[in-house]
């Protein structure tokens, strides 16, 4: 990646996450839900880290992840388990 587009994927990044009228705890929550969806370890590890820092709960991870295994059936259920891994349980 250049150094112009990692600059506007971290402005796009910055800006996604910012509170308004969600805050950025259920923003992360929200991005976690999406690494489990698209499979991916790093991004799963970076936003759980993220939310939290932002104070989520290991409750509110959990039904983060009901709600992806809802969603997206079988796989949601091993890349869940690495979003709790992440968390540090």
């Amino acid at each position: 990646m250049t150094p112009e587009t990692a600059a506007a994927f971290k402005q796009v990044h910055h800006a996604s996450l910012a509170p308004n009228a969600l805050d950025t705890k259920t923003k992360e929550l929200i991005a976690v839900a999406c690494g489990v969806s698209r499979l991916c370890e790093m991004c799963i590890q970076h936003h759980v880290k993220a939310a939290k820092a932002a104070g989520a709960t290991l409750q509110e991870l959990h039904e983060t992840l009901d709600v992806c295994t809802l969603m997206n059936g079988g796989p949601a259920t091993v890349y869940g388990k690495k979003a709790i891994d992440a968390y540090g349980v």
